[in-house]
């Protein structure tokens, strides 16, 4: 399965916000954590709208999606 690089770009969006959170202290969480789950909400109805408009499994779609991005390198570590 080919993924759009519009999905792509979603989930490494959400992937980066949830790894925010990480790095913030407890005052700042709240709203990395709200980010992060509007990011994920995005990449759900994403996933969805994909999966439905070419007759796709969503569950499917969504484990290619996130074995893609964790395999893809990002567009700066691109070498060339």
């Amino acid at each position: 399965m080919n993924l759009p690089d519009s999905l792509i770009a979603l989930q490494r969006a959400a992937d980066d916000a949830g790894r925010r959170i990480e790095h913030l202290d407890d005052s700042e969480r709240p709203a990395q954590r709200e980010s992060w789950f509007r990011a994920a909400a995005a990449v759900q109805a994403a996933v969805t709208a994909y999966a439905d408009a070419h007759g796709l499994d969503h569950f499917e779609v969504e484990k290619q999606l996130r074995q893609t991005v964790r395999h893809l390198p990002r567009r700066e570590e691109w070498s060339g």
